[in-house]
């Protein structure tokens, strides 16, 4: 195995793509009919819209790993609200989650380290 690349159900590919892109700095790779694939720094996502599968749904978390987790938290803060965090877990990691336009949730974190106190930590 190499890697694993979600594919997720949306109910609109140029919403997606517009969400993803202007919100967290994803960018299309490629795109056929309805279906395309989001990439940012080594992190890839696809979507897809089928009519036979219904509206979208997922009960996982798309977790994903960041350098810096509260960089990304103030490019995001003002244009989308937080599930939770960004706070520092009891498992050693900074995170926070957001919800996209088809509620699949979407979780930041990074581990904690001297340079990154909770006491900084602000929503």
């Amino acid at each position: 195995m190499q890697r694993l690349t979600p594919m997720l159900q949306t109910r609109d590919i140029g919403r997606a793509i517009d969400w993803y892109s202007s919100v967290l700095g994803f960018r299309c790779t490629r795109r056929a009919g309805d279906w395309c694939r989001l990439e940012r720094d080594g992190v890839a996502l696809m979507f897809m819209r089928n009519a036979h599968l219904g509206d979208p749904h997922a009960t996982a978390t798309q977790y994903i790993d960041v350098d810096d987790v509260m960089e990304l938290w103030e490019s995001v803060r003002g244009r989308v609200g937080a599930e939770w965090g960004p706070e520092e877990m009891s498992y050693g990691l900074i995170e926070f989650a957001i919800r996209d336009l088809d509620g699949y949730l979407l979780s930041f974190g990074q581990p904690v380290s001297p340079s990154t106190p909770a006491k900084e930590m602000g929503a």
